[in-house]
């Protein structure tokens, strides 16, 4: 079975059975196209390691960053081992693939007082019944109040949200279902996107569409539309130029963090597979902690 082949066939088996993000299983087809570029689309047995060592090897030469030599190399390792499995291949070469460490950033986090501020303007926003403004207050207090991925923000329905229990359900990675609590000032905002924002956008729409958040035309929000907003009314905050809706999310965790909740309970309410991933947050918390001592402490 040549490389083209194999990789559609893999790329099912992750959509269909694994049941993967389609950003997941778009990640690992490009992974694969790249690695085709560099070898040919030749038979899959005729890969060998010296092959995937060449590979990374030129991408360490254009200047890719290690997290995306780290991810190329673990999707070419979850390919061949598919193949493996499949019978497709006798040999796994890619067992001995060495995997480049990833550097070690911390995620780029909001003050608490930063965020207390940036909510405050966008409440003052929404006050004069904008139906954009009332949503996009919407959007960032539950993105910070529940400390959702992007992608179950824009996925979640009307139906999906229980304002009486402050609660609303959401399709995570792997199609994990789990339901979120937030807070009093993310359900008033979205209460009010609800009467007064969500009926002028679903208005301007073709049909009508069970979407919870709307964009500016009335269909479903589009995640694109949301790093927008966020870039927009976050990078200021943080001081950082690039920033995305994954700094709420990273700026929830460590909120909570500091606030004393408990590391499960927080790996729970973000939908972590692994407490390792949860646990880069003590670590942001410890930098603040250690940051402030300095400032603070007259013996530090």
């Amino acid at each position: 079975m040549d490389l083209a082949t194999a990789t559609e066939a893999f790329t099912a088996h992750l959509s269909q059975v694994r049941r993967l993000s389609p950003a997941t299983v778009r990640a690992y087809r490009t992974d694969l196209a790249d690695l085709r570029r560099a070898v040919g689309d030749i038979d899959l047995a005729d890969v060998d390691l010296e092959a995937l060592r060449d590979w990374l090897w030129q991408a360490t030469q254009r200047g890719d960053a290690r997290s995306t030599l780290a991810r190329r190399a673990a999707a070419v390792r979850s390919f061949f081992s598919w193949a493996r499995d499949a019978e497709l291949i006798d040999v796994d070469p890619s067992l001995r693939l060495v995997t480049p460490r990833r550097s070690k950033t911390l995620p780029v986090v909001a003050s608490a007082d930063g965020m207390r501020e940036l909510l405050d303007a966008q409440r003052a926003a929404a006050a004069g019944g904008d139906p954009i403004a009332l949503r996009d207050h919407a959007v960032l207090e539950l993105l910070y109040a529940a400390g959702i991925r992007v992608s179950e923000l824009c996925g979640a329905d009307v139906d999906d949200l229980d304002l009486h229990r402050r609660t609303i359900r959401v399709l995570g990675k792997g199609a994990k279902e789990r339901v979120v609590p937030f807070g009093a000032p993310a359900a008033e905002a979205i209460g009010a996107f609800l009467t007064r924002g969500r009926p002028a956008l679903l208005a301007r729409a073709d049909a009508a569409t069970p979407a919870l958040f709307l964009g500016a035309r009335g269909a479903r929000i589009g995640p694109r539309a949301v790093y927008s907003l966020v870039a927009r009314v976050l990078a200021p905050i943080v001081g950082a130029e690039h920033v995305g809706p994954h700094a709420l999310r990273h700026s929830a965790a460590t909120h909570l963090l500091d606030g004393g909740a408990d590391l499960r309970a927080v790996q729970e309410l973000l939908g972590h597979a692994s407490l390792g991933t949860t646990q880069i947050y003590t670590h942001v918390s410890a930098e603040r902690l250690t940051s402030t001592y300095r400032l603070a402490h007259p013996r530090a």
